[in-house]
């Protein structure tokens, strides 16, 4: 069973190897190619176009042809795209598991989550196809009837990252899709296939039209320029951007010489609120889920547990027992809950934040070492603001347990930093939890739950340095996705004063 597990995998690996334009597989116009590499062996699973300024431009014109048809189809017909997409991802979803855990180190765990969220999010986008975009306005002038409408905003550049690349990539795309606009995809150079490749290939066996999803891939030294392209072009109507703070600051400059809408989803600093009338046991296993989960590489990781003092030291004991319970394993074993690093660029980045904060007077309780490609499970307590571990989103398996002695110092720790995006409340007293949460700036607030949830049809995004503009989800997409039109129609003859 397992070998042919892997055998599944090595034939996606293999599948999908150049780049999505106008409907049509081509070799990047330099015919350079660069490596995927597996991030548990380090070692080149497949060899993926490096796409060039020129192929963007071939992309974004394919997509702008494209689009004014997609729009015009009926919105049935657009919905049926959609759930083709489901029949196919169904039939195919192990593939796309398998892949996940290749390219991206997820273990099984997680890219079975990952995967659970597609049906979800492509049937949201199908329903977004015949939601209500308009209305009727009255009209001070006699006989005048003032409509609003909403039209497709054109095309939309995502750009998506390597930790959740399948959902994030769709999520960048799929409700713009169904609003009428079509897609080009830059996806990350960690995960070209399961952000980006695959999907194409999937999406034009559902038969999607040509142009409507358009992917460019390229390695890392070429990003800034390809990316720069998908940005700049004044036919991109709007940036769908997943990413760092620091890249997510350029793109709205950018885009705001321009004038152009982006949303903006970056990092966080998530933290978890253990109140005084919390169950212990409960707290411990929500903080587990949400700060080790993918091994924390996700932008709702939990990296600051803030936890009540006459809870502190039973809840201090009984987090490092259970992560003693979990040891580093290869993601395609089923047991695996703590994988690899993605690359070893971000597994020196999280080694030197543990190491500087012990440095400086914080106590690593447990783990606090590289093993290989992983990162041992890690707590760290006695933590203070001049330390960068307490400011820095850590992005990998690093906990800080933090004490605080009254609900308002918690909520003031839990502020204290430049983001905003998820934050958990864990309470014996919903109500108690329901009131707080509106003090945490953060734009989403989960009681008695991981900071780590999403539901599709939800508004996801955050507040501060976290997020920027738009929602996504489909409660957030017609904002996002389409421009308002006022059309006023005089229907008798309007009497002129000259």
């Amino acid at each position: 069973m397992q070998s042919t597990a892997k055998d599944k995998r090595a034939v996606t690996m293999e599948r999908e190897r150049g780049l999505y334009i106008g409907g049509e597989w081509r070799s990047a116009s330099t015919g350079a190619t660069f490596e995927d590499n597996d991030p548990t062996t380090r070692q080149t699973i497949a060899r993926i176009p490096n796409g060039t300024v020129a192929d963007m431009e071939s992309a974004i014109a394919a997509a702008h042809l494209a689009q004014p048809a997609w729009a015009q189809m009926l919105p049935a017909a657009r919905a049926e795209c959609f759930y083709r997409a489901i029949d196919v991802f169904v039939r195919r979803q192990q593939e796309f598991c398998d892949a996940l855990i290749r390219e991206t180190g997820s273990g099984f765990g997680k890219a079975m989550f990952e995967c659970s969220l597609v049906p979800l999010a492509l049937r949201e986008a199908a329903a977004l196809t015949s939601q209500a975009v308009g209305e009727i306005l009255p009209s001070n002038v006699p006989g005048k009837v003032n409509t609003v409408q909403r039209k497709a905003a054109g095309v939309v550049g995502v750009i998506s990252p390597w930790n959740f690349p399948l959902y994030l990539s769709l999520r960048g795309f799929i409700y713009a899709l169904a609003l009428g606009n079509t897609a080009v995809i830059k996806p990350s150079e960690d995960s070209p296939l399961t952000g980006g490749l695959m999907i194409a290939d999937w999406f034009a066996e559902a038969g999607f039209p040509a142009g409507t999803i358009n992917v460019v891939t390229c390695d890392r030294q070429r990003a800034a320029e390809v990316g720069g392209k998908l940005i700049n072009d004044p036919r991109i109507a709007r940036i769908s951007f997943t990413g760092s703070t620091a890249v997510g600051r350029e793109v709205a400059k950018a885009c705001a010489a321009q004038l152009k809408r982006v949303i903006l989803e970056m990092g966080g600093k998530n933290p978890i609120l253990v109140l005084d009338d919390a169950d212990v046991d409960y707290a411990v296993n929500v903080a587990f889920f949400g700060a080790f989960l993918h091994q924390g590489q996700i932008c709702m990781s939990a990296d600051k547990i803030i936890v009540a003092g006459a809870l502190y030291d039973a809840f201090l004991k009984k987090f490092v027992a259970k992560v003693a319970n979990f040891r580093p394993l290869e993601p395609d074993s089923q047991m695996c809950v703590i994988g690899p690093i993605i690359n070893d660029r971000q597994l020196d980045r999280i080694d030197r934040l543990v190491s500087q904060a012990a440095e400086q007077g914080a106590t690593v309780h447990i783990g606090g070492k590289k093993q290989g490609p992983f990162y041992q499970p890690t707590v760290v307590t006695d933590v203070t603001s001049d330390m960068a571990i307490y400011s820095e989103e850590i992005f990998g398996p690093v906990a800080l347990v933090i004490r605080a002695e009254s609900e308002e110092e918690a909520v003031r720790i839990a502020n204290d930093t430049q983001y905003g995006l998820s934050a958990a409340i864990v309470t014996g007293d919903a109500i108690r939890g329901q009131v707080l949460a509106p003090r945490i700036q953060a734009g989403m607030v989960h009681v008695n739950d991981s900071p780590v949830h999403d539901e599709p049809h939800c508004p996801f995004g955050g507040m501060k340095a976290s997020g920027w503009v738009g929602k996504w989800g489909g409660a957030g997409a017609i904002e996002a996705f389409t421009d308002q039109q006022w059309i006023s129609t005089q229907i008798p003859p309007r009497q002129y004063p000259f």
